[in-house]
Parts: structure tokens; sequence; C-alpha cells
């Protein structure tokens, strides 16, 4: 079926989540949405659950509108809460369970969250956390709710079970749904808010993007609290009637027996892992598995030679997209595809006349000639409502209702786009934006350190490793053990530097900002550099 017919072959609903799922459960009730490693469930299961939770987490005190965290790994509480708070007219606001303490307490405070819900083994977690916010928001141990159940209808045995108040009116389609965290050149993340519209729009673009049909089986390696999974996958799921096929996190070295065991079809990468599984051992690859097609980027010409002549994948898509603009961008699964483009403006079934727009402007706006280099932007239905509780970078975010994606990049007279650059501070570090000036304020605040910059380098396996530039107070300088001691109790794993490099001054522009662009152009700081990944490996 053509991506409007799958869409056609539910029933027309309201662009809400709870609309939506009620849509496809009313067609294909009994299909599996949610498998793989998880609790089985099926469109009537998850639609009576996301309804009886929504009670109990009424009852509970949730209202309209409060925003809900969820601190996990991938499980099947995720689509089940996101789902309930729909109902609620609630907001879910995912989290990396990998945060340190005051990474996760900066969340709960600045999205005023009442009320925090994790799985047993993160709680000690949150609640170091949450003594940590002022507002002291509730901790939710989610086994309390579900009573450790096995599966689907002991899960929902137990729901029934519990004290519930009845579901307020259905949320609207602009109602507030998502709040994703994301790292921001300011040194602390940001929170984009999505609506009901975007996350149903989002998804139905998805089945556009991949040609998803109702039999797809959709396979999540990348967490719920990414957009990419979030939407894509557990959204592209739903909005094709298909099934999400997920794991607790990614294991490349039973990928491929996951994949061959539940039947995925379509999966989504980033570099690191598309990069990964090809070095793989040849042993742990299972040649009856079903994967058919693939999304995700940069997917080089070796990455499409590997999957497509060694792994039997035919169609691998490469788009673009950030939390603010999800799937801005992709090569058309209809058309022509180039390898090394993002591609083209993304389309939707339900907008012929064109859904995202993409273009490349100079620094006032003005729209720059096929083969020039510029900032792309991008304009679209989806776009992020705003920035949590911070107008002034949300105002600094659009440019006459286009968002300034702070990449650089260069259209083909085609109409193919390709990145070049980015041009906000942020490194990208398997598959992570993280911010180079929260990393800066980490590593000034440490007594024997004068001055920081932390920049992004090419890394093995794809995207970047993190350099860290240093100006010691004293001399000798601490050792880069104690530097990355120091980070560690402040910063997720994901955050530290690889490299730390220590130097007498550091360039500045003219204003005194630290000039990294200079930096970026010193090729003998990597060579320089103590690497910690080099000292562990021979440890």
């Amino acid at each position: 079926m053509s991506p409007l017919e799958v869409l056609d072959s539910y029933p027309r609903h309201e662009e809400t989540v709870p609309a939506m799922l009620a849509s496809r459960a009313a067609t294909c009730a009994q299909r599996e949405l949610v498998a793989g490693e998880l609790r089985g469930w099926t469109y009537a299961q998850a639609q009576e659950g996301a309804q009886r939770l929504a009670g109990v987490l009424r009852a509970r005190g949730v209202q309209r509108g409060d925003r809900v965290v969820h601190v996990s790994l991938n499980s099947d509480w995720g689509p089940l809460l996101l789902l309930a708070l729909g109902h609620l007219g609630a907001v879910f606001v995912p989290a990396n369970p990998a945060l340190t303490p005051q990474e996760l307490a900066y969340v709960l405070v600045h999205c005023g969250t009442k009320l925090v819900i994790a799985p047993r083994e993160n709680v000690p977690l949150v609640r170091d956390a949450a003594a940590r916010a002022p507002q002291k928001p509730a901790v939710l141990e989610a086994e309390d709710i579900d009573g450790d159940a096995a599966d689907a209808e002991a899960f929902l045995a137990r729901l029934r079970s519990l004290p519930r108040r009845p579901l307020p009116e259905a949320p609207a389609p602009a109602d507030p749904l998502v709040i994703i965290y994301t790292s921001g050149t300011t040194g602390f993340p940001k929170g984009v808010v999505h609506s009901h519209r975007n996350y149903v729009l989002a998804a139905e673009a998805f089945v556009e993007r991949m040609h998803l049909q109702p039999a797809e089986r959709l396979m999540a390696i990348l967490p719920f609290f990414h957009i990419n999974a979030l939407f894509y996958s557990l959204g592209g799921a739903i909005a094709c009637g298909g099934t999400l096929v997920t794991m607790p996190r990614f294991s490349a070295s039973r990928f491929w027996q996951v994949a061959a065991q539940y039947g995925a079809t379509q999966l989504n990468i980033l570099a690191a892992v598309g990069n990964i599984l090809p070095k793989r051992p040849r042993s742990e690859y299972d040649a009856t598995h079903r994967v058919r097609k693939i999304y995700g980027g940069p997917i080089p010409a070796e990455m499409m030679k590997a999957f497509q002549e060694e792994f039997g994948v035919p169609d691998l898509i490469e788009g673009f997209g950030m939390s603010e603009i999800p799937g801005a961008m992709n090569n058309p699964f209809d058309g022509a595809r180039k390898v090394g483009s993002i591609g083209q403006p993304a389309r939707h079934p339900r907008f012929p006349q064109g859904f995202a727009q993409a273009r490349i402007a100079d620094d006032e706006g003005r729209e720059l000639p096929d083969g020039e280099i510029g900032e792309m932007q991008i304009k679209t239905p989806i776009a992020m409502l705003h920035y949590f509780d911070d107008p002034k970078q949300t105002a600094e975010a659009f440019m006459d209702g286009w968002l300034r994606t702070g990449d650089l990049a260069r259209r083909d007279p085609d109409g193919y786009f390709y990145f070049v650059a980015r041009k906000k501070d942020i490194i990208r570090r398997r598959g992570e934006n993280i911010s180079g000036a929260e990393l800066d304020r980490v590593l000034t605040s440490h007594p024997q350190i004068v001055e920081a910059a932390v920049i992004g380098v090419p890394a093995p396996l794809g995207d970047e490793d993190i350099l860290a530039v240093l100006v010691a107070r004293t001399s000798p300088p601490p050792a880069p053990e104690e530097i990355i001691e120091w980070c560690g109790s402040r910063l997720t794993a994901m955050k530290l530097p690889r490299y730390i490099v220590f130097t007498a001054t550091l360039p500045h522009t003219p204003s005194q900002r630290v000039a990294k662009f200079v930096l970026k152009q010193d090729t003998t700081l990597v060579a320089r550099a103590w690497d910690r990944e080099a000292r562990e490996a021979a440890a």
C-alpha cells in the first residue's frame, strides 16, 4: 500500500495520541503493539492499560498540564505512560537513567514536576535528585503500580484493582504532550515542548519516509528519552498499525539474534551503530533476519555497501532531524537517493502541496543560491511549540518562522541538501548532543583550572570524541585522572572527555570569547593529548 492508503485504512481521528491509538485499536485490536524483550501488549491491551493507568495517576494527583518525569531504560512503561499521560492532558518527560543526581535534579527543577516514576533499580538515583529539588516531587516506584507483573494481562489485572478517578475531557491537538531535554549552548539543557498534533504528524510522516506497512515490525534500539525512538519508532508503529520491537538497551553482540527472533523489519540507527555492526564477528550474524529498511544518518558509501551486500538490507534512507524539528529531511523512499546527502524536505501523505521546507541562509536570513554554504533553516508544521519556560531562547531559535538549526549546509541544483559542519557549540558523541558550554562550566569549576575549552574531534566509529583544552592554575598541572574524577562526579559518563591537553593560553575573539574554531584547526592537539580510552585499554 502507498503511505496514504496505509493511513486511510484506519478510521480518521482527532490529531491526538489517544485518538490515534483508538483508531488503530478499532481495526487491529489483537495485533501486537509492543513486542521484544519486554512485556508484550496488543493494541486492545494498550488502549485499556493507558486509560486505566491514566485513572490511577489522576487518583494520585496528576492533573492536566502537569509534567511527569520518567527515568528509565526502554521498557513497556515508556509507551504506556506516554499514552496514559496523553489521556490526562499531562506532559511526558523522559529522562536518561545515566544522568548524575545533579543533572537529573536540574531537569526536575526546571520542568517543575510533581511526580517522578522509575523502576526499582533507578529509585535511589531519583530520590537523590528529588531531594535536591525545592518542590520535592513525589517518587513513584513503577513496581508499586504493576506489582512486578509478568505480562500485560497481569499488569492490567493490577491496574483494575487500584483506585482510579474518571478521566478528564479529552486533550486538544495543540495541547503539550512531550518535553525532550536536549543540550544547549548556554551550558544547561533545554526542554523542547511538542504537542499531540506534532507527535501524530511526525509519526504519520515516518510512514511516508519509510513506506511503512501494517505488518511492519519496527525495532527500537535507541532510547525512548530521544526523539528518534519516541516519535519515529513508537509513533511510526502506531501510525501504520504495526508493532514496536524493542529491548532495554542496545547490544551489538546480540543485535542480529534479537532482530531475527522477533521478526524485525525496520530499524533506526545512528552513525556509531552503523559503524559498529559491520565490524562485529560474522558468527553473530543471523541470516534469517527480516530487516529490510533502515533509517538514520550519516550513512556513508561503505556502510551502505556493508548492509546491502553483506547483511541483505536493501533500503537505507539517510535523513536529518532535531529534537526541535523531528524528521525534517530525508532521501525519498520512492525517488533518487544520493549517498552523502541528508536528502530533501520531508513529506507527509496528507500534505500533497508540501510539508517541511528548507533553505540555506546567511546570518541576516537572506537565502543563498545552490552550492553556497550557509545555515540550514527549516520551516515545518511540527516544529516545537517552544523551549519550556525559556521565551528568550525560543525567540532566538526562530527567524521569521524558520528554525535556525545552527548547522552549516549546502543545497545542490536537484534540491538535495548536504551537511557541512555544526555552527553551534554542540558535540555529537555516539548519537548524543553534548553541550560544549556545559563541559566548559564543569571543568572551570575545578580549583586548579583557570580556563577550559571543550571541542569535538573525529571519532574512529563516527560522530565525535571529546577533547578538553585546559589552562592550569598551577605548575605542574593536575593529573588528567584527577580531572576525569572531578567530571565523573558531576557529569554522566557519556560527557566525560576522552582527550585532555594542557596549554599556556587559549585563543580568544575580540569580545574575549574562547575561539574554539581556532582550536579545531589545530591538528596537533589530539596527538599531544592524554588519551583516557588508550589508558583504560592498556590497564
